[in-house]
Formats: C-alpha cells, sequence, structure tokens
C-alpha cells in the first residue's frame, strides 16, 4: 500500500529552497502525508542522500510520529522527544533532528521516506536510520516516498 507524502515548500523532484539547507535556515520543511492504512500505530520518517559521495548521507530520523497526525510543521526543533512523543533520531552529522541538504558538489537528491507501522517502536530517541529500520522489520503496513533537489551556488 502507498502513502503519499509531498511538502508545500517545494515540487516532487523540485529544487529545495535554500532556507532548508546549510545555506539557509538549515531548518527541517514542512510535510504533510494522507491514506494511513487502517491499523496504522505509528510513522516513521527517514530523510536521506544517495548521492552523498559517502555513500547515503542521513539527514533526519523521526519517529513514533502518532498515528492521528498527517503532517509536520517546518522547523522542527532538534530534541530528543516532542511533546506528542515523537522521537528524533541521529543524523549522519551524529545530531539529533534535521540536518539540511549541504552538498560538496553538483545536484543531489533528498528523498523524504514514510512508512505506517502497525507497532510504536520500542526504542529511545536518538536511533541510528540503521536502528530504526531494523525495529521496523515486519510492521511495515504501507510506504511512500517523494524527494526535492539541491545544488549549493558557488
Amino acid at each position: 500500500m502507498q502513502i503519499k507524502i509531498s511538502s508545500t515548500a517545494f515540487e516532487h523532484e523540485g529544487f529545495i529552497p535554500a532556507k532548508y539547507t546549510c545555506d539557509g535556515e538549515n531548518i527541517s520543511p514542512p510535510l504533510k502525508w494522507s491514506n494511513p492504512p487502517e491499523g496504522t500505530k505509528s510513522f516513521v520518517i527517514i530523510n536521506d542522500d544517495p548521492d552523498a559521495p559517502v555513500g547515503t548521507w542521513v539527514h533526519w530520523v523521526i519517529y513514533n510520529i502518532p498515528p492521528t497526525t498527517t503532517s509536520l510543521p517546518e522547523n522542527i526543533k532538534p530534541i530528543p522527544k516532542l511533546p506528542d512523543g515523537t522521537l528524533q533520531g541521529k543524523n549522519s552529522w551524529g545530531k539529533i533532528g534535521y540536518g539540511g541538504p549541504c552538498p560538496p558538489s553538483g545536484i543531489h537528491r533528498y528523498f523524504f521516506k514514510i512508512y505506517a507501522l502497525n507497532t510504536i517502536l520500542e526504542i529511545g530517541s536518538g536511533a541510528t536510520k540503521e536502528q530504526v529500520l531494523k525495529a521496523m522489520q515486519g510492521h511495515i503496513l504501507a510506504e511512500g516516498s517523494f524527494f526535492g533537489k539541491y545544488k549549493r551556488k558557488g
């Protein structure tokens, strides 16, 4: 089953505004999704860049998003636990929360992948993408993704 995920800040396959990158405010973009399947207990969103020269670079891991949530506002604070119980993991910089696009050269693609789970993950905040993916195994009801692109000026 598919979940449609998008952003009001940029189109699928469009360029991500500098505001959401290391060249701007470096804040998380707004996201919205629809059609969660019946039985959804939580959502996971993973934002990564498969075009990084060192291998896939993780920009954001956010999980245990409540099943009644259908959007995230821009500028989610880089704290381990949000007021609604949502947890944030570590990105490839080793920091909690979102780290925006900052490619060393060329145009990179930044994927935003959402997963609807039939469980709440039994892991604490600060987990890595790998730890979250392992905990999700066997619990994915539906997923979806879209991507934006970014190239630094200069």
